[in-house]
């Protein structure tokens, strides 16, 4: 069906748009930016903030364009005297209930509220709150959050309740007193947060940031008596680059490994290695319910927000789960078993550093149900954010630095782990092994490009010899809702889930490069980070994880057979029912 066309002007620009446009998007077609700061296209539309205000000829009031629908004949004016000024007030206004000690704050340079000021001129607040007190909040494992830099937008509200379904937070209170925090204003930490870190991508301030914990890799670093390992995660290499102005999905793996090498960590692998290992136990594991009647549909556990959100909210197919350890967590068991053994390292004496797309990886590491003879997996999981900051302190000039390569023994990857980082990747990863495992032939096409992109619930079925595997890939936890909800209720049938807590998967990780919400609300992130991913699979000799000759070689000398005990002991874990609100 034709799409109805409107024709409006802008400044005495004409514009045609697609009946049911906004003001703001129509502006935007039109190459014109109106400040916004309240706007999350299709999360917080709710013209609540009054930056986004335009004239409209015979309207009684300026508008608020980000929810102005257009309308034949009309004409919009962005930049009018009575514009700016209604702006520039109504950010003083927000200003005057913001503590600004912006030169130590760690959104500095990055923050929306700071890049509104400059671009509407406001060169002093006549209302600041000079003596306004940090309002610090920070029982979860993974974020501290500062109400005292609020500006109420209800971004971070509408991210954890739409998206990701869990609703923690909110606005409590009424006028001056309104703030956002949980019900009865209990921590975080006591109600049922999944640590995905959404709302802190989504926050314009400093408001919301993750848990810095840089501060313990330097001392472990400045340690002679640890032996300092770190791992990048698959998307982490098409994210970094953001940190320093590059474009939104270039690759940066190389000068990644380089710096890594020059802040000091004395090997430097990559948790795309182990996410191979992941393949091969839970392709195993799949391949073990599909024949001997195990719980179907299996469900992926690489996400730790996912996992969280299951033991809280569905406990009842905790049984569904694959019993793998997710990548990051396979890397510290192999590195302080395989790789201590073969170096002759007490376990103790390894000090093992993620680097993760995830701020929930921050909560993961931490579960007593990883603990192995006395130690945890992984010590410290920083964020793409956090390494980031660590380059720049180390004086590193990050875009001037020469490609380097992992270190031998757990730096050997396939193109099926890279694509780990993207929704339907750890999907069609384990359909590139299962498939060829099961019809004991060489695959081709080598691509299931039915679970690819960026919606956020896609199914595809696949036949096998003597049975049709149904498979369900989806992202974003209000997503896992309704996928959930359909298999319970009978409506919905499948073999194998995938499940991201993250929308798009870890490559939109609570973790990665913040981004202006000018560059989310038009920029498809999501899926430009993700074809980074599969054009480095496309690009690499081999992109099925059974072919990893790493792999290869520590089931044969180590882990016995993938599925095996001793692969189980080190590999796999168990899940367990969580209380949804601390009662204690």
């Amino acid at each position: 069906m034709e799409q109805k066309m409107v024709n409006l002007t802008i400044n005495g620009l004409p514009v045609s748009v697609s009946a049911g446009t906004t003001v703001l998007e129509a502006a935007r077609s039109a190459g014109i930016k109106i400040p916004s700061l309240c706007f999350l296209k299709d999360a917080n539309e709710i013209g609540a903030c009054r930056i986004c205000v335009v004239e409209v000829k015979g309207a009684k009031s300026l508008v608020a364009s980000c929810v102005y629908p257009v309308s034949e004949g009309m004409e919009v004016f962005t930049n009018t005297e009575k514009v700016r000024k209604s702006r520039q007030l109504t950010l003083e206004l927000i200003l005057s209930n913001h503590r600004m000690d912006c030169l130590t704050c760690a959104r500095s340079g990055k923050c929306e509220l700071q890049q509104l000021a400059a671009e509407l001129g406001i060169d002093a607040v006549r209302f600041a709150a000079d003596s306004l007190p940090p309002q610090i909040e920070d029982s979860a494992a993974h974020l501290v959050r500062d109400n005292s830099k609020c500006v109420l937008c209800r971004r971070c509200t509408a991210v954890c309740r739409k998206a990701q379904e869990v609703g923690v937070i909110g606005c409590n209170d009424r006028g001056f007193d309104t703030h956002i925090g949980c019900a009865f204003d209990r921590d975080l930490a006591e109600v049922d947060c999944v640590s995905c870190g959404q709302c802190i991508v989504a926050c314009p301030t400093g408001a919301l940031q993750e848990k810095d914990d840089t501060d313990k890799v330097w001392a472990a670093l400045a340690d002679p008596a640890k032996h300092v390992v770190v791992g990048p995660a698959p998307s982490v290499r098409v994210t970094l680059g953001e940190c320093f102005g590059m474009p939104v999905g270039t690759n940066v793996e190389g000068k990644m490994v380089t710096a890594l090498k020059r802040l000091g960590f004395d090997k430097v692998f990559d948790v795309d290695n182990a996410a191979d290992f992941t393949i091969m136990e839970e392709g195993t594991e799949f391949l073990s319910r599909l024949q001997s009647g195990g719980a179907l549909p299996m469900i992926t556990s690489c996400s730790p927000g996912w996992i969280r959100y299951c033991e809280q909210h569905h406990p009842d197919m905790l049984d569904n789960l694959s019993t793998c350890k997710s990548p990051q967590q396979m890397f510290g068991s192999l590195v302080k078993t395989y790789y201590a053994e073969k170096m002759g390292i007490d376990p103790k004496d390894i000090f093992v550093v993620s680097i993760m797309p995830c701020t929930a990886k921050k909560y993961e590491v931490a579960r007593e149900e990883m603990r192995q003879h006395g130690w945890l997996p992984v010590d410290v999981s920083l964020t793409t954010r956090e390494l980031g900051r660590m380059i720049t302190r180390a004086g590193l000039l990050f875009d001037h630095l020469p490609d380097g390569e992992f270190d031998e023994m757990l730096g050997l990857s396939t193109g099926a782990s890279v694509i780990f980082g993207a929704t339907g990747g750890v999907m069609e990863a384990a359909l590139r092994t299962v498939v060829e495992v099961v019809t004991n032939g060489e695959m081709k096409p080598l691509e299931f490009t039915e679970v690819r992109g960026t919606e956020g619930i896609k199914e595809a079925s696949y036949e096998l010899p003597g049975r049709t595997v149904r498979v369900c890939v989806c992202s974003g936890l209000s997503n896992a809702k309704k996928v959930l909800d359909g298999v319970k209720a009978g409506k919905l049938h499948y073999d194998f889930i995938e499940i991201m807590a993250c929308p798009g998967g870890c490559v939109n990780g609570g973790g990665q490069p913040i981004q202006h919400a000018d560059v989310r609300n038009w920029v498809d992130l999501k899926a430009l980070r993700a074809k980074a991913l599969y054009t480095q699979d496309e690009g690499m000799t081999l992109r099925k994880s059974h072919e990893n000759p790493i792999l290869q070689q520590v089931y044969r000398e180590y882990l016995g057979e993938p599925g095996g005990h001793k692969a189980h002991e080190i590999l796999h874990t168990h899940y367990i029912p969580q209380q949804r609100y601390r009662t204690e």
